[in-house]
């Protein structure tokens, strides 16, 4: 689906499925330099399964249009006029490391818009090394390799693969390196208001999904935003940090579970 959102058109991905604003929605929100393609399982199942899907590309990357979010404030304001013109009132959020920040933010100002807030693999701050973002500066691809090295768990960089014929690495890497990976970075770094948003969540519905191999937000600060939020998170052994990717069906099982669970009871 294509929308125009502040004059640039904006790729979203449906799941396979004609958006409906009608149905119960599910927004999913890719982290840094990434793209719908991180959801892609994920938005299949909630389509198909009596809710509408959203996973848009961020301004600049990938098949989206405009200029890449300077900060993840800029990034929160563009989802609310994003939502705004796909004519979507309150949605269940799903970020994906820095995908999590732009929906915490969000979900600090909008609270009456956010059915659930899902974390995956990430934190409420998540500081970045100077060296890695001067790289990316330098050249995308160069940071991507260097990402993937850190991002994927043993499991992707022993061969194993969700989807045979497919190797995460290589994707990961292949959609990192046409992409803002370098503004990305450093609006993670620069982002140092996570905490003070976690706080003020009140009692939105939320989850933690979390690797214990996770190099890129360490499992010990992904504990300590799932205690903040009040929740049992939910840890996947043997994985890194790109869980959409690298664990699909077992990061889709704890998003049903979940999400399910919200709609449940707000349906009840």
């Amino acid at each position: 689906m294509r929308l125009t959102v502040n004059n640039h058109e904006v790729f979203s991905a449906t799941g396979g499925k004609t958006f409906d604003p009608a149905l119960p929605t599910v927004v999913f929100i890719h982290g840094s330099g990434l793209d719908h393609r991180g959801f892609a399982l994920q938005t299949r199942w909630f389509a198909y399964h009596g809710y509408s899907v959203l996973a848009p590309d961020l301004p600049g990357h990938s098949l989206s249009g405009g200029e890449a979010c300077a900060t993840i404030e800029d990034s929160a304001a563009w989802l609310s006029d994003y939502l705004d013109t796909a004519n979507v009132k309150s949605a269940h959020l799903v970020g994906h490391s820095q995908g999590f920040l732009t929906a915490l933010e969000f979900s600090k100002n909008n609270p009456d818009r956010v059915s659930s807030l899902c974390a995956v693999g990430t934190a409420a701050a998540i500081p970045v090394n100077q060296a890695l973002i001067d790289t990316a500066k330098e050249s995308s691809a160069k940071a991507a390799h260097m990402m993937v090295n850190w991002g994927f768990g043993p499991q992707a960089h022993n061969g194993r693969s969700a989807v045979p014929g497919m190797q995460p690495i290589a994707i990961g890497r292949a959609i990192m390196s046409r992409n803002p990976l370098a503004v990305d970075l450093q609006a993670c770094a620069d982002y140092t208001a996570g905490a003070d948003a976690v706080m003020s969540l009140g009692d939105i519905p939320g989850c933690c999904i979390l690797a214990d191999k996770d190099k890129m937000t360490p499992l010990k600060a992904g504990l300590k935003l799932a205690e903040a939020m009040g929740v049992k998170p939910v840890i996947i052994s043997g994985y890194g940090h790109m869980l959409p990717i690298e664990a699909p069906k077992k990061t889709l099982e704890a998003l049903r579970a979940f999400i399910s669970s919200v709609q449940n009871q707000a349906a009840a």
